[in-house]
Protein backbone atom coordinates (compact mmCIF):
# COMPACT_ATOMS: atom_id res chain seq x y z
CA UNK A 1 0.00 0.00 0.00
CA UNK A 2 1.50 3.48 -0.70
CA UNK A 3 1.97 5.87 1.70
CA UNK A 4 2.69 9.37 2.39
CA UNK A 5 6.63 10.19 1.56
CA UNK A 6 8.87 10.24 4.59
CA UNK A 7 12.36 11.11 3.26
CA UNK A 8 13.40 14.05 1.30
CA UNK A 9 15.32 13.68 -2.02
CA UNK A 10 16.95 15.55 -4.89
CA UNK A 11 16.44 14.89 -8.68
CA UNK A 12 18.94 15.79 -11.59
CA UNK A 13 17.11 15.52 -14.59
CA UNK A 14 19.17 15.81 -18.15
CA UNK A 15 17.26 15.95 -21.77
CA UNK A 16 18.06 17.10 -24.65
CA UNK A 17 16.70 18.77 -27.81
CA UNK A 18 17.74 18.32 -31.47
CA UNK A 19 16.19 20.63 -34.13
CA UNK A 20 13.09 21.85 -31.70
CA UNK A 21 11.97 24.45 -29.56
CA UNK A 22 11.88 23.45 -25.60
CA UNK A 23 10.64 26.40 -24.93
CA UNK A 24 9.09 29.06 -26.72
CA UNK A 25 9.08 32.57 -25.56
CA UNK A 26 5.47 33.98 -26.61
CA UNK A 27 6.74 37.21 -25.63
CA UNK A 28 9.89 37.45 -27.93
CA UNK A 29 7.96 35.53 -31.37
CA UNK A 30 8.33 32.30 -29.36
CA UNK A 31 11.98 32.05 -29.62
CA UNK A 32 13.73 29.28 -28.18
CA UNK A 33 14.31 31.19 -24.31
CA UNK A 34 18.09 32.14 -23.75
CA UNK A 35 20.08 33.94 -21.56
CA UNK A 36 21.63 36.77 -23.79
CA UNK A 37 24.66 37.12 -21.68
CA UNK A 38 25.76 33.64 -21.34
CA UNK A 39 23.99 32.08 -25.07
CA UNK A 40 22.96 29.39 -22.64
CA UNK A 41 19.30 27.95 -23.27
CA UNK A 42 16.81 28.06 -20.23
CA UNK A 43 13.45 26.20 -19.64
CA UNK A 44 11.08 26.89 -17.51
CA UNK A 45 9.84 24.93 -14.48
CA UNK A 46 6.33 25.35 -15.69
CA UNK A 47 7.08 23.55 -19.15
CA UNK A 48 8.83 20.78 -17.40
CA UNK A 49 5.29 20.23 -15.05
CA UNK A 50 3.18 20.67 -18.02
CA UNK A 51 4.90 17.79 -19.47
CA UNK A 52 4.39 15.51 -16.37
CA UNK A 53 1.26 16.93 -16.30
CA UNK A 54 0.13 16.00 -19.98
CA UNK A 55 2.07 12.39 -19.37
CA UNK A 56 -0.93 11.63 -16.88
CA UNK A 57 -3.64 12.94 -18.15
CA UNK A 58 -2.91 10.98 -21.78
CA UNK A 59 -0.85 8.10 -20.60
CA UNK A 60 -1.59 7.33 -16.67
CA UNK A 61 -5.69 7.69 -16.54
CA UNK A 62 -5.99 11.34 -14.66
CA UNK A 63 -8.55 12.66 -17.28
CA UNK A 64 -11.41 12.99 -14.75
CA UNK A 65 -12.62 9.31 -14.86
CA UNK A 66 -12.53 6.60 -12.07
CA UNK A 67 -11.35 9.27 -9.21
CA UNK A 68 -8.09 10.53 -11.08
CA UNK A 69 -7.69 14.09 -12.50
CA UNK A 70 -5.30 17.03 -13.28
CA UNK A 71 -6.14 20.05 -11.64
CA UNK A 72 -4.16 22.86 -13.69
CA UNK A 73 -5.91 21.68 -17.05
CA UNK A 74 -7.68 23.30 -19.89
CA UNK A 75 -11.63 22.65 -19.64
CA UNK A 76 -14.27 24.68 -21.27
CA UNK A 77 -16.42 26.93 -18.83
CA UNK A 78 -19.56 26.61 -18.10
CA UNK A 79 -20.94 29.86 -17.16
CA UNK A 80 -18.66 31.53 -20.01
CA UNK A 81 -19.85 29.27 -23.14
CA UNK A 82 -18.54 32.17 -25.98
CA UNK A 83 -16.20 31.59 -28.40
CA UNK A 84 -14.90 28.34 -26.88
CA UNK A 85 -14.55 30.05 -23.26
CA UNK A 86 -12.31 28.12 -20.66
CA UNK A 87 -12.64 27.77 -16.72
CA UNK A 88 -10.70 29.96 -14.44
CA UNK A 89 -9.63 29.02 -11.18
CA UNK A 90 -12.83 29.37 -9.43
CA UNK A 91 -14.95 27.50 -12.03
CA UNK A 92 -12.66 24.73 -11.54
CA UNK A 93 -12.80 24.45 -7.67
CA UNK A 94 -16.89 23.56 -8.32
CA UNK A 95 -16.22 20.69 -10.35
CA UNK A 96 -15.08 19.38 -7.10
CA UNK A 97 -17.74 20.95 -5.16
CA UNK A 98 -14.66 22.81 -3.68
CA UNK A 99 -13.59 20.25 -1.56
CA UNK A 100 -10.19 20.36 -0.45
CA UNK A 101 -10.17 16.69 0.45
CA UNK A 102 -11.35 15.61 -2.42
CA UNK A 103 -9.09 17.90 -4.82
CA UNK A 104 -6.53 15.92 -3.08
CA UNK A 105 -7.69 12.70 -2.98
CA UNK A 106 -7.97 12.99 -6.73
CA UNK A 107 -5.52 15.02 -8.40
CA UNK A 108 -2.19 14.42 -8.53
CA UNK A 109 -0.66 17.69 -9.86
CA UNK A 110 -2.05 19.32 -6.53
CA UNK A 111 -0.50 16.62 -4.42
CA UNK A 112 2.93 16.46 -6.21
CA UNK A 113 3.25 20.51 -7.34
CA UNK A 114 0.78 22.56 -5.08
CA UNK A 115 -1.45 24.60 -6.10
CA UNK A 116 -3.69 27.68 -5.21
CA UNK A 117 -7.30 26.44 -4.64
CA UNK A 118 -9.93 29.29 -5.32
CA UNK A 119 -12.62 29.45 -2.88
CA UNK A 120 -15.51 31.53 -2.39
CA UNK A 121 -13.90 34.67 -0.36
CA UNK A 122 -10.47 33.05 0.00
CA UNK A 123 -7.85 30.62 -1.13
CA UNK A 124 -5.95 27.79 0.17
CA UNK A 125 -2.47 27.70 -1.11
CA UNK A 126 -0.41 24.32 -0.84
CA UNK A 127 3.32 24.51 -1.46
CA UNK A 128 3.92 21.76 -3.12
CA UNK A 129 6.35 19.11 -2.07
CA UNK A 130 8.55 18.73 -5.73
CA UNK A 131 9.98 22.30 -6.58
CA UNK A 132 12.33 22.55 -9.98
CA UNK A 133 14.80 25.33 -10.45
CA UNK A 134 15.02 26.61 -13.83
CA UNK A 135 16.21 24.10 -16.23
CA UNK A 136 19.55 25.05 -17.68
CA UNK A 137 21.47 23.77 -21.15
CA UNK A 138 25.37 22.83 -19.83
CA UNK A 139 26.33 24.52 -22.97
CA UNK A 140 26.03 27.35 -25.37
CA UNK A 141 23.19 27.16 -28.18
CA UNK A 142 22.62 29.38 -30.64
CA UNK A 143 19.51 29.68 -32.35
CA UNK A 144 17.97 28.76 -35.88
CA UNK A 145 15.51 30.83 -38.03
CA UNK A 146 13.77 28.50 -40.36
CA UNK A 147 11.13 29.98 -43.04
CA UNK A 148 8.58 27.69 -45.25
CA UNK A 149 5.49 27.43 -47.26
CA UNK A 150 2.27 26.73 -45.72
CA UNK A 151 -0.16 23.95 -46.92
CA UNK A 152 -2.48 26.61 -48.12
CA UNK A 153 -3.50 30.49 -49.10
CA UNK A 154 -4.39 33.40 -46.88
CA UNK A 155 -7.76 33.85 -48.64
CA UNK A 156 -10.00 30.91 -50.79
CA UNK A 157 -9.11 31.64 -54.54
CA UNK A 158 -5.19 33.10 -54.02
CA UNK A 159 -2.85 31.10 -55.98
CA UNK A 160 0.20 32.59 -53.19
CA UNK A 161 0.31 29.73 -50.36
CA UNK A 162 1.54 31.66 -46.83
CA UNK A 163 4.47 31.25 -45.32
CA UNK A 164 5.35 30.33 -41.87
CA UNK A 165 8.49 31.19 -40.19
CA UNK A 166 9.67 29.43 -36.54
CA UNK A 167 13.01 28.90 -34.41
CA UNK A 168 14.51 26.00 -33.32
CA UNK A 169 17.73 25.24 -31.66
CA UNK A 170 19.69 22.78 -33.46
CA UNK A 171 20.90 20.94 -29.91
CA UNK A 172 20.44 21.67 -26.33
CA UNK A 173 21.70 19.52 -23.49
CA UNK A 174 19.67 20.75 -20.68
CA UNK A 175 19.60 19.73 -16.91
CA UNK A 176 16.76 20.15 -14.04
CA UNK A 177 17.24 20.11 -10.15
CA UNK A 178 14.44 19.51 -8.25
CA UNK A 179 13.51 18.51 -4.19
CA UNK A 180 11.05 16.65 -2.99
CA UNK A 181 10.36 17.81 0.79
CA UNK A 182 9.00 15.49 2.99
CA UNK A 183 7.45 18.28 5.50
CA UNK A 184 5.07 19.65 2.47
CA UNK A 185 4.47 15.75 1.23
CA UNK A 186 2.19 15.51 4.57
CA UNK A 187 -0.02 18.27 3.66
CA UNK A 188 -0.41 17.49 0.54
CA UNK A 189 -0.45 13.84 0.83
CA UNK A 190 2.36 12.77 -1.64
CA UNK A 191 2.45 8.98 -1.50
CA UNK A 192 5.45 6.69 -2.86
CA UNK A 193 3.57 5.87 -5.82
CA UNK A 194 2.77 9.25 -6.86
CA UNK A 195 6.41 9.87 -6.40
CA UNK A 196 7.40 6.66 -8.60
CA UNK A 197 5.15 8.04 -11.60
CA UNK A 198 6.70 11.79 -11.16
CA UNK A 199 9.35 9.49 -11.83
CA UNK A 200 8.12 7.87 -15.24
CA UNK A 201 6.03 11.20 -15.82
CA UNK A 202 9.74 13.29 -16.07
CA UNK A 203 11.23 10.40 -18.41
CA UNK A 204 8.15 9.31 -20.71
CA UNK A 205 6.92 12.47 -20.45
CA UNK A 206 9.67 14.18 -21.68
CA UNK A 207 9.69 11.17 -24.67
CA UNK A 208 6.53 11.50 -25.92
CA UNK A 209 6.99 15.34 -26.79
CA UNK A 210 5.89 14.87 -30.19
CA UNK A 211 4.38 17.91 -31.34
CA UNK A 212 5.34 19.56 -34.31
CA UNK A 213 7.38 21.52 -32.41
CA UNK A 214 8.50 19.52 -29.32
CA UNK A 215 9.46 16.46 -31.36
CA UNK A 216 12.83 15.94 -30.96
CA UNK A 217 13.43 15.62 -27.23
CA UNK A 218 14.94 12.91 -25.35
CA UNK A 219 15.82 11.86 -21.84
CA UNK A 220 18.76 11.24 -21.17
CA UNK A 221 19.79 11.00 -17.35
CA UNK A 222 18.03 11.01 -14.25
CA UNK A 223 18.90 10.75 -10.47
CA UNK A 224 17.71 10.36 -7.48
CA UNK A 225 19.53 11.05 -4.07
CA UNK A 226 17.71 9.70 -0.92
CA UNK A 227 18.23 11.36 2.20
CA UNK A 228 18.70 9.71 5.52
CA UNK A 229 18.75 12.90 7.58
CA UNK A 230 15.47 14.70 7.54
CA UNK A 231 15.98 18.51 6.14
CA UNK A 232 19.18 18.10 4.86
CA UNK A 233 20.07 18.59 1.42
CA UNK A 234 23.03 18.85 -1.21
CA UNK A 235 21.52 21.59 -3.69
CA UNK A 236 22.62 22.66 -7.00
CA UNK A 237 23.38 19.39 -8.52
CA UNK A 238 22.78 20.71 -12.09
CA UNK A 239 25.52 22.57 -11.42
CA UNK A 240 27.53 19.52 -10.55
CA UNK A 241 28.02 18.08 -13.70
CA UNK A 242 29.21 19.47 -16.87
CA UNK A 243 30.39 18.51 -20.42
CA UNK A 244 33.53 17.38 -21.41
CA UNK A 245 35.67 16.29 -24.47
CA UNK A 246 33.79 18.47 -27.45
CA UNK A 247 35.52 20.51 -30.07
CA UNK A 248 32.88 23.33 -30.05
CA UNK A 249 30.19 23.55 -27.91
CA UNK A 250 28.12 25.43 -30.33
CA UNK A 251 28.49 22.54 -32.76
CA UNK A 252 27.43 19.85 -30.22
CA UNK A 253 24.84 18.24 -32.42
CA UNK A 254 24.23 15.00 -30.19
CA UNK A 255 25.52 12.91 -26.80
CA UNK A 256 28.13 11.34 -29.39
CA UNK A 257 29.53 14.96 -29.36
CA UNK A 258 30.90 14.95 -25.71
CA UNK A 259 31.34 12.89 -22.53
CA UNK A 260 29.39 13.86 -18.81
CA UNK A 261 31.79 14.73 -16.20
CA UNK A 262 30.43 13.84 -13.01
CA UNK A 263 33.47 14.20 -10.51
CA UNK A 264 31.69 17.30 -8.56
CA UNK A 265 28.80 15.97 -7.97
CA UNK A 266 30.74 12.57 -6.89
CA UNK A 267 32.24 14.45 -4.54
CA UNK A 268 29.56 16.37 -3.32
CA UNK A 269 27.93 12.72 -2.18
CA UNK A 270 31.27 11.77 -0.89
CA UNK A 271 31.37 14.48 1.27
CA UNK A 272 27.98 14.21 2.95
CA UNK A 273 27.41 10.40 2.55
CA UNK A 274 26.58 10.28 6.41
CA UNK A 275 23.46 12.21 5.21
CA UNK A 276 22.76 10.13 2.43
CA UNK A 277 20.60 6.61 1.92
CA UNK A 278 20.65 5.49 -1.45
CA UNK A 279 21.09 7.33 -5.08
CA UNK A 280 19.32 5.83 -7.60
CA UNK A 281 19.45 6.53 -11.38
CA UNK A 282 17.83 6.35 -15.07
CA UNK A 283 20.60 6.54 -18.13
CA UNK A 284 20.10 6.32 -21.72
CA UNK A 285 22.45 3.65 -23.13
CA UNK A 286 23.87 6.14 -25.45
CA UNK A 287 25.18 8.46 -22.76
CA UNK A 288 29.26 8.71 -22.29
CA UNK A 289 28.92 8.21 -18.84
CA UNK A 290 30.53 6.15 -15.74
CA UNK A 291 28.18 5.49 -13.29
CA UNK A 292 28.95 4.48 -9.40
CA UNK A 293 28.35 0.62 -9.20
CA UNK A 294 26.33 1.42 -5.61
CA UNK A 295 24.16 3.43 -7.32
CA UNK A 296 20.90 1.45 -8.40
CA UNK A 297 18.98 1.49 -11.57
CA UNK A 298 15.26 2.66 -11.28
CA UNK A 299 12.65 0.50 -12.79
CA UNK A 300 10.24 2.63 -14.79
Amino acid sequence: MSEIIKNRSELLFCYDVTDANPNGDPLDENKPRIDEETGINFVTDVRLKRTIRDYFFEYKGYNGENGKDIFVRERPSKINTEKGGLQDGKERADDFGKNLNSILEKCIDIRIFGGVIPLDKDSITFTGPTQFKIGRSLHKVEIKHIQGTGAFTSKAGLTQKTFREEYILPYSFIAFHGIINQNAAKHTKMTTNDEKLLLEGMWFGTKNLISRSKFGQMPRLLVKVNYSSPNFFIGDLDKKIKLNDFDNELKIRSIKDFKVDLSNLLSALNENSQHIESVDYLMDSGLQLEIPSDWKQINL
